[in-house]
């Protein structure tokens, strides 16, 4: 006898019963981020219907979803309160910004962090420092950790050389005062010839002596005897070399690892002239800023100012102190402004306005 095969029919059977469904799934993900997409859903039947005649209920649905439009610009927050004066005198700034709420969706846009209209500044305490002893720079009662950089090229010359030497000594004496603050001094030249340069800067696997080949010398590592690092730098002799400006830079970066996780730190590059390569410069100097904060003094008019600005931490009218010579440098007043620019609470200075 023949097998006989049943077939079961959603719409008919002889036997009747009730239709069973799953219940739904969740809404799928929109098929676009903007300008109309489409969401699914679904149920599974457990149970058809059986003869009644009667078709199932629908087991998928759709809906639209994203209708917005993909050009739309990101939404910024209101401005925050304006911040504390940078500086407690010779002329600081206050700064408040946005920030953005949402983000952009497809090719809309949105300012950068550094645009107008997401940043505002404002001049704040433009009154010159007053000091209780003129010859003296302002004296820094914040803990600081301060790596000074003094260029020791011999483009100087024998004045330039004295007038930077003074001016370290100087701007040394201003941390002594608090007991707090550490200090590194790195005293930086570079080779006389450009195969010495190659062999500071080149791919070469072999070990250079950074110290007597590059010119590059730690006077001293961070130390709390700020008495001593002044009497180190009086005692250092000019190299008169080239401007391996970049790997001072790097080295002042090695240094900050001697620092401490709750000091304010800074490195100050005193200079006369160009670096032997700005793009080395820029680079090591980027990388220096993301560690620290980073304070140019450019003396003279062959220090390349306008690359200056870049390399400095932003703003750079805070972190650039442009000096017009070697008599300026030397000056107690130009100290005082380095010192007035880095640290955040110049000591005792509310009882001298």
């Amino acid at each position: 006898m023949p097998a006989i095969r049943v077939v079961e029919i959603l719409q008919c059977s002889s036997m009747p019963s009730e239709l069973q469904l799953h219940s739904w799934t969740e809404w799928s993900r929109c098929s676009a981020d903007c300008g109309g997409g489409v969401q699914q859903r679904l149920r599974d039947v457990i149970q058809a219907e059986k003869n009644k005649g009667k078709p199932c209920p629908a087991t998928s649905e759709n809906r639209a979803c994203n209708a917005q439009a993909c050009e739309k610009d990101c939404e910024l927050s209101e401005w925050t309160a304006w911040t504390k004066c940078s500086k407690v005198c010779d002329g600081g700034t206050q700064k408040r910004t946005k920030w953005v709420k949402e983000s952009p969706e497809g090719e809309g846009k949105c300012p950068e962090k550094w645009s107008m209209k997401r940043l505002e500044y404002k001049k704040c305490n433009e009154f010159a420092c007053e000091l209780p002893d003129p010859s003296k720079a302002l004296p820094c009662k914040t803990a600081m950790d301060v790596i000074l950089l003094i260029d020791g090229s011999g483009s100087l010359g024998r004045r330039g050389w004295n007038a930077e030497i003074k001016a370290a000594e100087t701007f040394t004496e201003a941390f002594q005062q608090s007991g707090h603050s550490m200090m590194s001094v790195i005293l930086y030249s570079g080779p006389r010839t450009w195969s010495g340069v190659w062999k500071c800067t080149g791919d070469s696997a072999a070990e250079v002596d950074i110290e007597n080949t590059c010119q590059i010398k730690t006077i001293t590592h961070m130390s709390k005897d700020i008495a001593d690092v002044k009497t180190k730098i009086h005692g250092l002799n000019w190299p008169g070399g080239s401007t391996l400006t970049s790997l001072a830079l790097m080295t002042a970066k090695a240094e900050l690892m001697m620092g401490r996780k709750n000091a304010s730190s800074v490195v100050v590059v005193i200079t006369d002239g160009k670096p032997l390569s700005n793009r080395n410069t820029r680079i090591a100097s980027e990388n220096l800023r993301k560690q620290t904060r980073l304070v140019w003094v450019p003396v003279t008019a062959n220090a390349p100012l306008q690359q200056i600005k870049t390399w400095a931490t932003r703003r750079w009218q805070e972190n650039v102190v442009q000096v017009d010579n070697f008599k300026q440098l030397e000056d107690p007043a130009t100290a005082t402004k380095i010192v007035g620019d880095v640290c955040p609470e110049p000591y005792g200075y509310d009882h001298w306005r």
